[in-house]
């Protein structure tokens, strides 16, 4: 995902829109489509294991007792729940197969996650558990500025194609013979 996501977030890669051909720009939109399901899927992760950890820490400084594994699953709902509907209209993903997570991001929320099982955070000291809440709150924070940046490159994108269907500059008729999609 690195490398993808390298070029596409560069200050070049929105260079020449106009006069590359639609059929390339929708290969360009797909492929910032592609990188973003990826850059969503690897943020609901951090999201779901920071709601972990975050939780355990939460009912330790209620003073109850470090939890185990089945008082974990008993209380995912709740911990979970305030991640069910993101602020704003959302957008809805392109493909629904992120693919396997790999590259300098997913690295580190392993190597976070390490630290902390997420299967067991009860296990873990409260210093553990603080470091890793702050480390995936900020890792949240990273990956969800890359997913703004892709969106905002989807955007330009397809502001183009739809600039040129509106134009006249590229014609439906062309899209349904060809069978592709818009």
């Amino acid at each position: 995902m690195d490398t993808e996501l390298d070029r596409i977030l560069a200050d070049d890669y929105l260079d020449g829109l106009e006069v590359r051909s639609t059929a390339e720009l929708r290969e360009q939109r797909a492929e910032c489509q592609a990188v973003e399901t990826q850059v969503s899927y690897l943020r609901r992760m951090v999201q779901g294991r920071h709601d972990i950890v975050a939780g355990e820490l939460a009912r330790r400084d209620g003073g109850d007792a470090p939890s185990d594994v089945s008082d974990l699953v008993d209380r995912l709902p709740e911990i979970l729940a305030d991640r069910i509907h993101a602020p704003g209209p959302g957008r809805l993903p392109a493909s629904m197969e992120p693919g396997e997570l790999h590259g300098a991001l997913a690295d580190r929320l392993a190597e976070i996650t390490g630290r902390v099982p997420i299967e067991s955070p009860g296990d873990a000291d409260h210093e553990a558990l603080a470091s890793a809440e702050h480390d995936l709150r900020e890792l949240e924070a990273e990956v969800s500025r890359c997913r703004r940046q892709l969106f905002d490159r989807i955007d330009a994108v397809q502001a183009e194609i739809t600039r040129r269907y509106r134009e006249g500059v590229a014609k439906v008729d062309d899209l349904l013979a060809r069978g592709d999609e818009a």
